[in-house]
């Protein structure tokens, strides 16, 4: 069953892409961090009364909740970066590089879990796979001025890919010894207080008033999409092997691509294309037994 989990947070996660670069185009990328976090964790403990894990608020251990807490962080840093190289480059070249976090995920799975997450041939094609067509899809007039003409985009999405990475696998060990939806909402939590503390250190918190009401209903679009893909996501973790949860997650740049050329038409370079196909080539090799 947490095959059908992992497919549906990469359909999720895809449509929160095109939700969130339509709700930040006027907004501050923090500013609107920070609001759809508030719509994710209302999402997120309406999913904990729903099956009734609060029950087991009581009986969480120091160790669990730590790294639920360093899992929050460390989301809470990807969303920042990522949300932020949204604003300044296009989502088919932004998308690409986050999803390189596979790559890390599934070395510092083999590193911390080798009994579980071993690297077989198959993990080890998709790697290169991956690694390859993320290559392709950075062109060097993208590296050097942003693909939208913002020079920080690359640097805030390799910073995404880092922290995402860190995410996955905090949030392998802290849910190891709690309901899926519970681990969801305590760590999504720790997101939020992160994330008005951001708005508040760099003297955002004016711009809040300041949100077009068409930029906040995507922006809320987004929090419930995001919601729906952490609770599938965290749910396949829980069930299944990190290193093949992550790859089917980041299958999810299929939808994000599609979206992009349909409502802001960003078009592939045929070397991007490639980048793509190798991207996706990787991941479904991971899948092989």
């Amino acid at each position: 069953m947490w095959i059908v989990y992992a497919f549906g947070s990469a359909l999720f996660a895809g449509v929160t892409s095109i939700l969130a670069k339509c709700g930040i185009r006027k907004t501050d990328s923090t500013v609107a961090t920070a609001i759809r976090t508030l719509v994710v964790l209302a999402f997120a403990w309406l999913m904990v009364f729903i099956v009734g894990s609060q029950t087991q608020l009581k009986s969480l251990d120091g160790r669990t909740l730590l790294f639920l807490v360093l899992s929050g962080l460390a989301t809470g840093a990807s969303w920042l970066c990522y949300f932020k190289a949204l604003q300044l480059g296009d989502i088919n070249k932004v998308v690409p590089i986050d999803k390189s976090s596979t790559v890390l995920t599934i070395l510092l799975a083999f590193l911390i879990f080798p009994e579980n997450e071993a690297i077989t041939w198959p993990k080890a094609v998709g790697v290169v796979l991956i690694g390859a067509g993320t290559l392709l899809m950075i062109e060097k007039k993208d590296a050097a001025h942003g693909a939208s003409g913002g020079r920080g985009w690359l640097l805030y999405a390799l910073g995404s890919a880092l922290f995402a990475s860190l995410t996955a696998i905090l949030g392998k060990i802290g849910i190891s010894g709690v309901e899926s939806n519970l681990g969801t909402a305590i760590r999504t939590g720790v997101v939020l207080v992160m994330a008005w503390v951001m708005v508040g250190v760099t003297g955002k918190g004016p711009l809040v008033r300041q949100v077009p009401r068409k930029e906040l209903g995507f922006i809320c679009l987004s929090g419930l999409a995001t919601g729906g893909s952490w609770l599938c996501y965290y749910k396949a973790l829980q069930e299944g092997p990190a290193s093949l949860v992550v790859p089917i997650d980041k299958l999810s740049i299929l939808v994000t691509v599609a979206f992009s050329y349909v409502v802001f038409r960003e078009r592939l370079s045929k070397r991007s294309a490639l980048g793509l196909v190798l991207i996706v080539a990787g991941t479904l090799v991971m899948l092989i037994p």
